[in-house]
């Protein structure tokens, strides 16, 4: 099953550690009635919650705190709708009532993410496993989650992985349950052992497909709530290597950010010039200004990057460049990749240090700093995997990462986070 059912299931507790401190625009009929109704809500039981909050709603129509909550529980009521089209109608209201939220200053990671998910076709009745016994097992567990009974619920997960042992939603569906069984309790000691029972069903998943975000993110979640605040950090790293062309596991390492007030960011490099092809053998190569006034900062090495790039585009009877065939002997058509963006901005950098060395360049622009002290720390890759893909760069990323996860964690430790190694 695709991550929005994720998204449902780690919607209260994301809400509990995040979203709302303080109600916009309420009004005051019932507050007591208010709070059982988001009391309902963050301890699991979407069912049981979904009646209160559409009365609560009723009395606080601008309180997005009421409406976020109403809207999740209405998008979590419809993965169990068997008609299809009621099922549409709830997925259709559970849009108008985020959306209103979100208008009302719900700016959460998790209403874009479910917006996002409702935005497009309906997929929550895909089979989560292809064997009918660990599928019966594991809805079984989910209609349990729904009502907040989470034992039963790990107990029907446990069952579908012992079924299906490929099956990473019944592992990260099991941490999952855990944590939030540990999360509401004030005692430290019960809630470590269920933080800690939820690691293990996480890891399982991680070992079944290490290249999925989920299971990171929800460890990372465990992780700072026990109080680990630099394992969170490293697991939310990892989401974003497993799935870096994807919001959702942007969401736990900016709320981690956010959290521990720590700053993030890519180095700034604008690049100065540009390079288009029309038709093949024709290159138009476009310089900024910049690079021909600057006098000792260096900036006249940007001229090699759109020389260079030149070399990769197609030949004039359309065959491919020499360089694009050796790079990509296996590939037929040009695009722009990891290989000619590298081999670009190194002639950049052999440009500026034969300046620098001839003391022709004194105080190289921030951008040409920043691009040289990448490449010292052999991350260069990196920088343009994460900071400066399109879609042809985007198409080298899981082979690059095949071989040099390492370097991708580096990236993201000393240069986004600023983790001093």
């Amino acid at each position: 099953m695709f991550d929005t059912a994720q998204s449902i299931r780690h919607a209260a507790i994301v809400l509990t550690m995040a979203l709302f401190a303080a109600t916009v625009g309420a009004q005051t009929p019932d507050p007591a009635e208010r709070q059982r109704a988001i009391d309902t809500f963050e301890s699991q039981n979407v069912v049981a919650a979904l009646p209160l909050l559409e009365k609560v709603a009723q009395a606080y129509p601008k309180d997005p705190a009421i409406l976020s909550r109403l809207g999740f529980a209405v998008y979590a009521n419809s993965v169990d709708e068997k008609d299809p089209a009621k099922r549409q109608q709830m997925r259709t209201r559970a849009r108008e009532i985020l959306e209103k939220s979100q208008a009302l200053g719900d700016n959460s990671n998790l209403t874009k993410i479910i917006l996002d998910s409702l935005s497009g076709p309906d997929i929550t009745q895909i089979p989560f496993s292809n064997i009918k016994a660990a599928e019966a097992a594991i809805r079984e567990g989910e209609t349990a989650f729904m009502h907040g009974e989470m034992d039963k619920a790990v107990a029907s997960y446990k069952r579908a992985l012992e079924l299906d042992p490929n099956l990473y939603d019944a592992a990260l569906y099991a941490g999952d349950a855990e944590f939030k069984t540990g999360y509401p309790s004030q005692d430290p000691q019960f809630r470590n052992q269920h933080f800690e029972a939820a690691g293990v069903w996480f890891a399982k998943a991680i070992a079944i497909n290490p290249d999925r975000e989920t299971a990171y993110r929800y460890w990372g979640d465990t992780l700072d709530a026990q109080g680990k605040t630099n394992e969170a950090r490293d697991k939310f790293v990892e989401a974003i290597i497993a799935m870096p062309y994807d919001r959702r596991p942007y969401v736990g390492i900016t709320q981690w950010a956010e959290r521990h007030q720590v700053q993030l960011g890519h180095p700034r490099i604008d690049i100065p010039t540009n390079v288009t092809s029309n038709k093949p053998g024709e290159t138009n190569i476009t310089i900024d200004d910049s690079v021909l006034k600057g006098d000792d900062d260096g900036s006249a090495a940007w001229i090699m990057y759109g020389m260079i790039r030149a070399l990769w585009v197609n030949k004039k009877d359309g065959s491919r460049s020499d360089e694009f065939a050796k790079a990509y002997p296996n590939e037929s058509t040009y695009r722009h990749s990891l290989a000619e963006e590298v081999a670009a901005l190194h002639g950049v950098i052999t440009s500026l240090q034969e300046q620098m060395k001839s003391k022709k360049v004194k105080n190289p622009t921030p951008a040409l700093d920043n691009l040289l002290k990448l490449h010292e720390k052999g991350l260069l890759e990196s920088f343009i995997l994460f900071a400066k893909p399109d879609r042809g760069v985007a198409e080298d990323y899981i082979p690059y990462r095949r071989i040099n996860r390492a370097k991708l964690k580096q990236y993201w430790m000393e240069i986004v986070i600023g983790v001093n190694s």
